[in-house]
């Protein structure tokens, strides 16, 4: 099942994690893939939304962790390109391995038997870059690629794992446990706040996302780090 959030943008509520489908002026875009065995949740999401798994053209990945990387390996059968920001880059097409010299390195450390490096073509994002009607905002700091994907013609962006919604409709910044630098996400933040476009749909990692007002619920994430 997929959940409408506004016109061509839909949830796939994976249990604990987020992944997006988008159609993106006939461009079909999945956001993030949860983990392997969500395999045939995002295949039932693509049905329910009208489509084939065959009619997917790009996956948008916003960092390398398990739970969003996981399910990469669904679509080697599909000809498609995977986006992801430029640092994060070599962990998903396995050219590099987590550092251990830090606390989150070690859980994607532990995490990457989970994960299959994908068939498709892995193409890096720098700040600025454009994929489709979306603009790429580096927000490092959860992770060091992290990147955030903002469409101005869609209202729509895709933060994930910069900030977290837990349960009372509002966001935070994503736990300290899980971030390489948790001072490098509160600037991320706030650079984020200040430059991005408004927006209505705010798409996150985990949490419910909302349907209105994201870039005002993500500018009192700013009154609060």
């Amino acid at each position: 099942m997929v959940t409408p959030l506004a016109e061509n943008v839909w949830w796939y509520d994976l249990g604990g994690v987020n992944a997006y489908l988008v159609d993106d002026d006939g461009t079909l875009t999945l956001v993030d893939t949860g983990m392997k065995w969500h395999r045939n949740t995002l295949v039932a999401g693509l049905h329910d939304a009208g489509f084939e798994p065959a009619d997917l053209d790009r996956i948008l990945l916003t960092h390398y962790d398990v739970d969003h990387v996981g399910g990469l390996a669904v679509f080697n059968d599909v000809d498609l390109t995977i986006y992801v920001g430029a640092t994060d880059a070599p962990y998903v097409t396995g050219e590099r391995k987590a550092t251990l010299s830090n606390h989150k390195g070690i859980i994607q450390r532990l995490g990457r038997p989970f994960a299959s490096v994908p068939d498709n073509p892995v193409e890096p994002l720098a700040d600025g870059d454009t994929v489709g009607s979306f603009t790429v905002y580096e927000t490092p700091g959860h992770t060091p690629g992290h990147v955030c994907y903002i469409s101005e013609t869609l209202e729509t962006a895709f933060l994930g794992d910069l900030v977290v919604e837990r349960g009372d409709g509002r966001l935070y910044p994503s736990l300290w446990i899980m971030n390489y630098d948790t001072g490098d996400v509160n600037r991320s933040i706030r650079t984020l706040a200040e430059r991005a476009p408004a927006f209505e749909v705010a798409g996150m990692g985990h949490g419910v996302p909302f349907k209105t007002g994201g870039s005002e619920r993500l500018a009192d994430v700013v009154e609060r780090v």
